[in-house]
């Protein structure tokens, strides 16, 4: 006679099946949804990504143009360079060009300069140093020119140069970008120079040269200014007369573009002078803050100052 085998208590029983209904109603019903769940999820973040890939990261469109915009000034004319940072910072953004705006001037002399130019550059790095002595008419033009190849050129490819052209500017001179970069737009890319031609009381840029205040170069023009021996020669005297002279003796620069009356001087009596007109591409000789601001003003450039409790503007 075989022993019987004791039944377990109705406690025991509960206690060992309710734990094995636990994990087949886990199994059988929850697990199928977690999954569901968890793959709706991927695919909720995979078009995510991909719809945040082709909306937040658009590939920018190829300027029609770069312009490599040198304004020549002084180590010592730290408020000239904060106002011009101002100007320029605020204004529209450019969609048909590209334009590098630097300072450019020679060699520190000084204590003071070489501290607080370093913090210029620490903070906006748009400052070109070049190996010269500061002047005016006596090379800084030349070297300025002569420098830019040596900088930029890296690729040595004709077809792609760094930049299409170049300015050297005044630090006494507004540039309207967005008038600049319709203007230039319509230009040749080759033998450009372009500028506002003086005598300003003649008419015909073939003849005479472009003002100093700001005149333009093709990238092909920097080029060859940076190894002609006609340049190198002849480094000294006024530096726009000089420029001129450069590409008249080297039979170059067979387009050029006068950009009267746009570019012209602040009003005042002299030829290259006129008033304030609204297709204005540069106006010159802005020697003092009251002539910016009048000039400002006029091109409504404070019009989007919003109102605030902080200050009151009347």
């Amino acid at each position: 006679m075989k022993p019987a085998i004791p039944r377990p208590p109705p406690s025991t029983t509960t206690f060992i099946l309710l734990p094995m209904a636990l994990l087949a109603f886990l199994y059988f019903f929850l697990f199928p949804l977690a999954k569901e769940l968890k793959l709706q999820s991927l695919q909720t973040t995979c078009r995510r990504s991909t719809f945040a890939n082709l909306t937040e990261l658009p590939i920018a469109p190829k300027p029609d143009f770069r312009l490599f915009m040198g304004i020549l000034t002084h180590p010592d004319h730290y408020e000239r360079r904060h106002l011009l940072r101002l100007v320029y910072s605020l204004q529209p953004n450019l969609t048909t060009a590209h334009v590098d705006i630097r300072f450019v001037f020679c060699n520190l002399t000084k204590e003071d300069q070489r501290v607080l130019v370093a913090l210029e550059i620490m903070r906006y790095d748009d400052i070109l140093i070049l190996n010269c002595t500061e002047n005016m008419d006596n090379g800084k033009t030349y070297a300025y020119f002569s420098t830019l190849p040596k900088l930029f050129n890296t690729t040595g490819d004709a077809d792609r140069p760094p930049y299409d052209y170049v300015m050297k500017a005044d630090d006494d001179i507004y540039f309207r970008l967005g008038r600049l970069a319709q203007s230039l737009k319509k230009m040749p890319r080759h033998d450009l120079y372009y500028g506002c031609a003086v005598p300003c009381d003649r008419v015909n840029p073939y003849r005479h040269y472009m003002s100093g205040m700001g005149y333009v170069l093709s990238w092909d023009l920097v080029q060859w200014i940076s190894t002609s021996e006609i340049s190198r020669n002849h480094t000294v005297g006024p530096e726009d007369f000089t420029t001129w002279t450069w590409l008249r003796d080297g039979n170059r620069a067979k387009d050029k573009f006068d950009t009267k009356p746009a570019m012209y001087n602040y009003p005042s009596g002299d030829p290259c002078a006129h008033d304030l007109v609204p297709d204005t591409i540069a106006v010159h000789q802005l020697k003092n803050n009251l002539k910016w601001a009048r000039t400002l003003k006029y091109f409504k450039v404070t019009d989007g100052l919003k109102p605030s409790k902080l200050y009151h503007i009347s």
